[in-house]
């Protein structure tokens, strides 16, 4: 991991992939595990210092990914955004300086060839549009947006607004409308170097995303793990999981493939310093080895 200015990048080969943060939280996440209490992950002591603190409160961060192949500059995700009204108090009417971390570490919106959602949760999506003249208009104007078709299906027929707030109608369909969306399969392959994979259950359509070049492999998680917790108890299913029991059968297939494989591994909730690798503990348990 390289860390220049706050912010931090890792080397796939000839692929760059840099984290930009929107916020990092410590204790806000029961609501999203609930079964995390502090007394019991207190006893999962590899978390410390990076993904909990002393008092057992879980630390989670809210963060974009440029993947930059040299000939592709691709977004991965887009957090919150600016000026949305959410139902979340701390969520809501954002004023932080996203683009601006975004442009400081090369990346200017403009430059942006793809913004890949892994799925279309509020917290995935906010940066997709932003206010202009009180119009919801694309941030990245010369990028095509990828959506899974499934994911997109599915919003399409169940927006529901009272949950999070206006999330599809302020973030999604201005950028369906522009004619920016591309609609594609959930083991879409985008380029040489990134690859989609299915990983269902915290939505329909939810999927991660795969980097290899050079003999070198990464894969961004998207939500299918929110905390490394998840991986010594893959039984803590997120509240907002679509499918809780199809969430916990993806996640558990998935670190019985990456444990003690030499694949990087990015969270896109995990804490800084967000990426390592994943250990077994013992048959159906895992720990995260924070990459150096």
């Amino acid at each position: 991991m390289q860390e220049i200015n706050g912010v931090n990048s890792w080397q796939i080969g000839a692929v760059k992939i840099t984290r930009i943060v929107e916020m990092e939280t410590v204790g806000g996440s029961r609501f999203i595990l609930p079964d995390a209490t502090r007394d019991a992950c207190k006893p999962i002591d590899w978390m410390q210092p990076h993904f909990m603190d002393e008092q057992g409160n879980l630390i989670m961060s809210i963060h974009a990914l440029v993947v930059d192949t040299g000939e592709h500059r691709i977004l991965v995700d887009t957090c919150i955004g600016n000026d949305k009204e959410r139902t979340m108090p701390t969520w809501s009417h954002l004023q932080t300086d996203f683009l601006q971390k975004l442009e400081t570490a090369g990346y200017p919106r403009e430059s942006i060839d793809y913004v890949l959602c892994t799925h279309l949760h509020v917290d995935h999506v906010g940066w997709n549009t932003m206010l202009v003249d009180g119009d919801w208009v694309p941030t990245f104007t010369n990028a095509r947006y990828l959506f899974g078709e499934t994911e997109w299906n599915y919003w399409d027929a169940n927006e529901d607004e009272s949950t999070y707030g206006t999330v599809i109608a302020d973030s999604v369909r201005p950028v369906v409308d522009a004619g920016l969306v591309d609609l594609v399969a959930t083991d879409h392959r985008l380029c040489r170097e990134v690859a989609l994979r299915s990983t269902p259950g915290h939505t329909p359509g939810h999927v991660s995303v795969k980097i290899e070049s050079n003999g070198a492999s990464a894969l961004i998680t998207g939500d299918c793990i929110h905390h490394p917790v998840q991986m010594t108890r893959t039984d803590w299913c997120s509240s907002a999981d679509y499918d809780q029991s199809q969430g916990r059968r993806t996640r558990e297939k998935l670190l019985s493939e990456l444990a003690d494989q030499n694949i990087l591994v990015i969270g896109t909730h995990f804490a800084t310093p967000t990426a390592g690798r994943v250990k077994a503990l013992s048959k159906d348990s895992y720990w995260f080895d924070v990459a150096g």
